[in-house]
């Protein structure tokens, strides 16, 4: 095998990787934001859990965070504006990939 096969495939298994990393960020960041909005919903406990559920498998219904967001928006019934739960993601997002990196190592 040459050395340009070698980098080809150590470029293709860096590029699956973080991809990999970047989907379990972005699941653990929806997830994170479902704990939040439960706690502000009053939800505690098994019914956090299974909301913050609700919440990751929302993503799952079109490319991006619309999804997530049209969700929370709309369980939270209006007492948190969309752009709040925007930023509310960003900041998820970065301690997700902070602790999906931790748990790499």
């Amino acid at each position: 095998m040459s050395t340009f096969d070698d980098r080809e495939k150590a470029f293709e298994a860096k590029f699956a990787h973080d991809e990999a990393m970047q989907f379990k960020a972005e699941a653990r960041a929806n997830k994170l934001l479902g704990y939040w909005a439960a706690e502000l919903m009053g939800k505690t406990g098994d019914d956090a859990e299974a909301y913050a559920i609700t919440v990751v498998k929302s993503d799952f219904e079109e490319p991006g965070t619309e999804d997530v967001i049209r969700k929370v928006t709309a369980d939270l019934e209006g007492r948190v504006p969309s752009d709040t739960i925007r930023e509310k993601l960003a900041a998820c997002l970065l301690d997700a990939k902070e602790q999906v990196l931790n748990e790499a190592e």
